[in-house]
């Protein structure tokens, strides 16, 4: 197998996400609060499977050691870099996370939720405890759940597939459709939220999804096997990216 054959593999599902039809549907300023108050966790469990990545492909520890080959180590620490440590607006270092969550602020929408879940982990709960206990979507909580699943796992291709075909490379095709329009809409209240996505588009688009889509190849190598549990894990990440945008349609619960 290869990269082109996990591309023709999730191309149905793949599609299912980028022409979604929530995205029609985000007509109104409370339309894209409740966007984000969902999209949120997306985005923070992005962050752990990128940190989950790291782990397994460098040395975390002290003393160091060498741990795989130097071609991974370059590709996730770059990615790393780019994703834990960006520029807002102002040019100050911040995460993407913390650079969405003064996206939601400015754009009114409630971060209190969010910042429960992170309290919660810093306080030493566990990430199944605290999906079983919340009041979450269930959306949402299938979405986590399938990501943090994805990190138990512990193996590394299957991560990077994940990361690569679920997130990185969907990312910019995803958001464009959701750029359109906002800042004619809303001005004033966007303009954060409109710098995280277009920020996206230009680093995943143009940089970022190359180098997972290399992490992938390095990770599967010759390995059949790997290669097709790869391209099964892509296809699950679609479904349940899919799930999350069907649950933010509904809004059966505005968080």
């Amino acid at each position: 197998m290869s990269i082109r054959k996990i591309q023709e593999t999730i191309a149905s599902n793949r599609e299912k996400v980028i022409t979604h039809p929530l995205y029609a549907e985000l007509k109104t300023l409370e339309d894209i609060r409740t966007f984000m108050q969902y999209h949120v966790y997306a985005v923070w469990d992005f962050m752990s499977l990128l940190k989950g990545l790291q782990q397994q492909l460098t040395c975390v520890n002290v003393p160091w050691i060498p741990v795989g080959n130097a071609a991974t180590r370059y590709l996730i620490n770059e990615i790393v870099t780019g994703e834990e440590s960006d520029v807002d607006k102002a040019g100050n270092r911040c995460s993407h996370f913390e650079l969405y969550e003064q996206a939601m602020q400015q754009a009114g929408a409630d971060t209190g939720n969010i910042r429960g879940i992170i309290a919660d982990v810093r306080a030493g709960k566990s990430i199944q405890s605290i999906l079983t206990t919340s009041s979450l979507p269930e959306s949402v909580k299938g979405f986590l759940g399938f990501t943090f699943d994805v990190i138990a796992t512990g193996k590394a291709h299957i991560m990077a597939a994940v990361f690569t075909f679920g997130r990185e490379d969907l990312i910019p095709d995803m958001f464009l459709a959701l750029v359109k329009d906002l800042d004619q809409k809303f001005p004033g209240k966007l303009d954060t939220f409109i710098y995280y996505l277009e920020r996206h588009i230009e680093v995943d688009g143009d940089h970022h999804s190359q180098l997972a889509m290399q992490m992938v190849n390095e990770l599967c190598g010759a390995d059949e096997n790997k290669w097709k549990e790869a391209a099964q894990y892509a296809q699950q990440s679609l479904h349940w990216r899919n799930e999350l945008w069907t649950g933010i349609l509904r809004k059966k619960v505005v968080l």
